[in-house]
């Protein structure tokens, strides 16, 4: 079945095979670029675990199989009018074939369901990908955020392609030298 086919599902609690394919996938695809964020198996867990409570949102792509090629969250801010996109990951080998875009639109249907009007993330630059590591950015925040490019295949370019702007940034959010991108799309 291809990427295009892949139903788009609920995350359900009692579904524990989905829950720990989708732990192994935040721990196995963010290790490369983000150890930090979920360092173990352990905290990966704790991190799908927490899409049950209310006022989230857990959608998974699953193949045939029942293995689970993508997963996408959000999480109700702002009294339901914003909502963050988190997480977003897909199996290193069926990226680029589509099912990310999928799963953001599949994410702002259901939020646009439960009435928000925007969605937004965070997408970190802990490992200059883009311009805007490693460097000052204090000095001319907007100029360098107008400037941004990217470096090392920084996940900000797919965001765009699928309809988010760049709205700010935190410098230093992660450590010196180290940003926080924030990018956001009116869904309602």
């Amino acid at each position: 079945m291809n990427e295009l086919e892949l139903p788009i599902v609920d995350l359900l609690p009692d579904n524990e095979s989905a829950v720990e394919q989708c732990a192994t996938l935040l721990y196995e695809v963010f290790m490369e670029h983000h150890p930090a964020a979920w360092p173990n198996m352990e905290s990966a867990r704790l991190e799908v675990e927490e899409f049950f409570a209310e006022g989230r949102i857990s959608r998974i792509a699953v193949d045939g199989d029942g293995t689970v090629i993508g997963w996408v969250g959000a999480i109700r801010a702002y009294d339901g009018f914003a909502w963050e996109l988190h997480p977003l990951v897909v199996r290193p080998e069926r990226q680029r074939r589509g099912l990310g875009r999928r799963l953001v639109s599949d994410i702002e249907d259901r939020v646009r369901e439960r009435g928000g009007v925007t969605i937004w993330l965070g997408t970190d630059d802990e490992n200059n990908q883009t311009t805007l590591g490693g460097i000052e950015l204090y000095d001319d925040v907007f100029g360098h955020l107008g400037r941004i490019r990217n470096l090392n295949g920084h996940p900000y370019e797919f965001y765009r392609k699928v309809g988010f702007t760049i709205v700010g940034v935190l410098p230093d959010a992660n450590g010196l030298g180290k940003p926080d991108i924030f990018m956001a799309k009116r869904v309602g």
